[in-house]
């Protein structure tokens, strides 16, 4: 067995799941940072003698995942590989008690609000005076900014409340602050990220705060790109388009989930709104800001959803022409509301629905795309791969859309902006040569 003392040690953090569970992996980066400890992100190197994993508990796919992982480093710790395993996360938080009784040679789960508690069995002591700062585990020009926790809604298939409780907003003063140390440290977009993005600043100021949130965001200078992920469409503050419009280092990018577009549905799914309103909403958002664009993710297969409402579903992206959609097949999450409905679409049907809808958002994207040829955008650089440049538009969000293939043999830098005309446009992504 290999083993090391205190500051020997070296963690390797495995971060399953989204940009939430990063963001919580990336403070945890930081605070062993401060306790003069040696900290990776998902080590190459194998150097490493703990480890912990974040996991992840939203749908069975995601819990498989997390599963898999925690078995295959407690089989490197069984040959000797690795001294301690450590797991925290949604996984961790639901299912605690299984998981002990199920993989006892791990050293210890910890549920997502006990960071003090993982930090003491690594050694470490807690830092409250760090103020959001971390070690990034995103390249050095973009970060995830969590601008709360957890979520008051209660949608019937989500079991987020289960494992991050109820919604927490994190003080205006201690975002700005962190943004500005984010911002010091070369980043040039930060992407805001909460389970429910609208619902900021009415636990803490009795009022949706999310609008002068961004305007202080927004007078950060070097901040070049803000992004919003994660609203919430029922009683959308339409304010938070107005600032968009107004504040030209905001991207004109929503990413709004709807999950469903039949009333059915919907109700079902206990989302508060209906699709007449949802119609109107769209309507409202682009009339406000033309050329936003919108994101949405979608469920197909919840329980009761029948040929018509997939159908209806596909009408809906026809009539609303989104620029980037992402589809998820139900998942029957134990505890959730819809647990008590049957589950009896099988789980072959739902993924040819996913892939019928997605199959049809294609055609859209691909259209959408073919009018962009010509046109002469602004794009952050993001990465160099096969001997080509890889970027962005504010358009698109990272890993989850669009990239543009820039054609040069100029040699850019990671990170900086350019200007660009472009020259072919793919289903999902453009190709353009530099201006």
């Amino acid at each position: 067995m290999r083993t090391k003392n205190r500051q020997g040690n070296k963690i390797n953090i495995i971060t399953l799941g989204c940009s939430k569970n990063m963001v919580d992996s990336e403070v945890l980066s930081g605070q062993l940072t401060a306790n003069q400890m040696e900290v990776v992100h998902e080590n190459k190197k194998a150097d490493h003698n703990i480890v912990v994993v974040n996991t992840c508990g939203f749908i069975d796919k995601a819990k498989e995942e997390s599963i898999n992982t925690i078995l295959r480093q407690v089989d490197l710790k069984k040959r000797g590989k690795l001294d301690k395993v450590y797991v925290t996360g949604c996984l961790s938080e639901r299912y605690k008690n299984n998981l002990e009784a199920e993989i006892p040679e791990v050293d210890a789960f910890f549920g997502t609000m006990e960071l003090p508690l993982l930090l003491k069995e690594l050694e470490a002591d807690y830092k409250a005076d760090l103020l959001g700062e971390r070690l990034l585990a995103t390249p050095k020009h973009y970060a995830y900014m969590k601008i709360s926790e957890g979520c008051n809604r209660t949608c019937s298939f989500c079991a987020i409340p289960l494992m991050r409780g109820q919604h927490q907003s994190k003080p205006i003063e201690t975002l700005v602050q962190e943004a500005q140390w984010l911002v010091k440290k070369g980043v040039r977009e930060i992407m805001l990220i909460a389970q429910e993005l609208t619902y900021y600043g009415l636990d803490l100021y009795k009022k949706r705060m999310l609008p002068d949130l961004l305007h202080r965001l927004a007078d950060i200078e070097g901040l070049e790109w803000i992004r919003l992920h994660y609203a919430y469409p029922s009683k959308f503050p339409l304010e938070i388009i107005d600032v968009m419009r107004e504040r030209s280092n905001i991207c004109n990018y929503l990413d709004m989930p709807l999950q469903h577009a039949s009333d059915a549905m919907l109700k079902a799914m206990k989302r508060q709104i209906t699709r007449a309103e949802m119609d109107q909403l769209i309507i409202s958002i682009r009339e406000k800001l033309p050329g936003i664009c919108l994101r949405t993710t979608l469920i197909a297969g919840f329980p009761g959803e029948t040929l018509s409402d997939v159908a209806e579903l596909k009408d809906f992206l026809t009539l609303h022409q989104f620029d980037r959609v992402g589809v998820f097949t139900y998942s029957h999450e134990e505890d959730t509301s819809a647990h008590q409905l049957i589950d009896a679409i099988p789980a072959e049907e739902k993924e040819r629905r996913a892939q019928e809808i997605m199959e049809h958002q294609q055609e859209i994207s691909y259209l959408l795309n073919q009018q962009k040829v010509g046109k002469e955008l602004r794009v952050l650089v993001d990465k160099k791969e096969a001997g080509r440049y890889l970027g962005r538009t504010e358009f698109d969000s990272v890993e989850v859309d669009n990239e543009v293939i820039i054609n040069t043999s100029q040699k850019l830098v990671i990170g900086d902006f350019v200007n660009v005309r472009i020259t072919k446009a793919y289903d999902y992504d453009l190709e353009a040569e530099l201006i």
